[in-house]
């Protein structure tokens, strides 16, 4: 696995990291001061509870609508563009959003679309900005990569809304969107001068919809992606409880004010720094579940002690342990994904890691709010905590992966044949038929390997995948898939890693027949056709 960095900050020797780093300090403090200012100035143009809290679902519910596609971008399109349009989105809706407000003109389905909107370009963007990470920085230095920009998000958390109060108190919401439009020119800029690799890839964009089969293809066959996401919505939904009724522990249980708020969650953000700071030695002293199974029972304690706690003096050291419980679970998560996808689906990947996550934290705000009013804030908060307890749990039947276990990078092996008829890009559909000499002693074991074989195969895009046996020499075995495209049929080769060459390895123990097993390439011919007056001829 990667060797862990001993100083997270040291990944900030690399300039583009370092840019773009302090870029996004700005950026998210202009993000949370703008959440401030919409949820006040919904209270002050509403009066509806309900409509002050779709002011944040607002921002997360794209989120979910969107994030296949916005991975799907960040996989097929220039990354960097990807991120200099959706930001400039974004400041064009926060300048919109300031201007209305200054000219007296909002109104709430105007604030809710407007911050429906930037959520949209936070969307978009935030598949590409991960996946570039792996352009920017060494593969070693990753997590720490993942951990800083956690930790940017978070220590801006710790004094974002403080500021934000402030400057709603003292000028006033628009000031705060207005802000929050200038906030986007840091990253802009940042973006605009790295100079982004040119990717190696000869063959054609994939179309949209033949893209999105893909990624979701490629999860839902990987085994390792699946468990990580499945983790990360059980954490997500128990976690989040802490932050969606930090406001409910604040106003009901401390009799605080908003000063008493702005406290609480400001110690939220100082302990997901320390995780932040500290993930790298956690990393060298423990593996990927159990450091995830520490998260989820650091969580579950600390949650339970605000369901309990009738001081502010108790609640704020079990904030601190909950956000960097927070930090190191939700890193964790992220560099696993990162790590355990090949570049060329990464964004993909991270989209739907996002879904999984969002998913989890959006259902918990809604499920803990509603146990919260229709039971007790102690119950929603003790059912959150023994699901934190269940996450912990779920480890032991199926652990998280290591991931530098893998070579992801591309196997680069495969040639395209010379071919003997005019066959384009487009030609197709094509049938691949590998044949196999297999001893009767070995077959279990072959059968073993060609199961993996499957998988691999039809993550990568083949289709209608078939194992058979020849009736009359039962030691002749045929692999059989198709491909829509001729074009389709190359990039499936070219997605083949480094890992999964020991799966042919083992292929070509057990083969016993002369030379290496052939492969012949076939296209696909209607047989028959009608031709004119209904009589039937021959397709050539």
């Amino acid at each position: 696995m990667p060797e862990p960095v001993s100083n997270p900050l040291s990944v900030l020797r690399i300039p583009a990291f370092r840019n773009r780093w302090g870029a996004s300090l700005v950026s998210n403090l202009g993000t949370l001061v703008q959440s401030v200012g919409a949820g006040w100035m919904m209270t002050q143009i509403s009066d509806s509870d309900a409509m002050v809290g779709l002011v944040q679902a607002s921002v997360t519910v794209p989120t979910m609508l969107f994030a296949v596609f916005a991975g799907t971008l960040a996989d097929s399109h220039d990354r960097r563009k990807v991120m200099i349009g959706a930001q400039l989105f974004m400041m064009a809706s926060a300048t919109l959003l300031t201007l209305l407000a200054w000219g007296g003109l909002m109104t709430p389905w105007l604030l809710i679309g407007l911050t429906f909107m930037i959520g949209t370009g936070s969307t978009f963007f935030n598949p590409s900005w991960q996946a570039s990470m792996g352009d920017i920085v060494p593969r070693s230095d990753l997590p720490a990569a993942v951990a800083l920009n956690s930790m940017a998000f978070n220590a801006m958390r710790s004094v974002g809304p403080a500021i934000g109060g402030i400057i709603v108190a003292a000028a006033g919401a628009a000031a705060a969107f207005a802000l929050n439009a200038v906030s986007y020119v840091a990253m802009i800029v940042a973006l605009w001068l790295w100079k982004a690799p040119v990717p190696d890839n000869a063959l054609p964009r994939e179309p949209l919809s033949l893209a999105i089969q893909s990624g979701l293809r490629y999860v839902a066959m990987s085994p390792n992606l699946v468990n990580v996401m499945g983790r990360a919505f059980l954490f997500g939904l128990g976690a989040v409880a802490v932050l969606s009724l930090l406001p409910v522990i604040a106003h009901e249980r401390l009799k605080g004010d908003a000063t008493t708020y702005g406290v609480l969650l400001g110690c939220f953000g100082v302990g997901a720094i320390f995780g932040a700071v500290f993930n790298a030695r956690l990393r060298a002293a423990m593996d990927n579940e159990h450091i995830c199974r520490l998260a989820a029972v650091v969580g579950a304690a600390s949650t339970l002690v605000l369901a309990f706690a009738p001081v502010i003096w108790l609640c704020l050291p079990a904030l601190l342990f909950s956000g960097a419980a927070w930090v190191i679970a939700l890193s964790l998560f992220n560099v696993t994904v990162q790590l355990s996808t090949p570049r060329w689906v990464v964004g993909r990947a991270i989209a739907l890691y996002q879904s999984a996550s969002f998913g989890g934290m959006a259902l918990g705000s809604w499920l803990w709010g509603a146990v919260s009013d229709g039971q007790s804030l102690w119950v929603a908060l003790c059912g959150a905590a023994v699901t934190l307890a269940l996450a912990a749990l779920v480890g032991l039947r199926r652990g998280l992966p290591e991931y530098g276990n893998l070579d992801l990078s591309p196997l680069g092996l495969f040639r395209e044949p010379m071919l003997q008829l005019d066959v384009q890009p487009r030609s197709g559909p094509v049938v691949a038929i590998t044949e196999f000499e297999i001893a009767p002693a070995d077959v279990p074991e072959f059968l073993e390997v060609m199961a993996e074989r499957r998988r691999i195969r039809i993550r990568d895009g083949a289709q209608n995948w078939v194992l058979m046996r020849d009736l009359e020499n039962p030691r002749i075995w045929q692999e059989t898939y198709h491909v829509p495209t001729w074009v389709e049929y190359i990039r499936h080769n070219t997605r083949r890693t480094m890992a999964d060459h020991g799966t042919y390895e083992r292929l070509l123990g057990l083969h016993r027949g002369e030379g290496k097993p052939h492969t012949r390439r076939m296209i696909e011919r209607h047989s028959l056709a009608r031709g004119r007056g209904g009589v039937y001829r021959f397709d050539v």
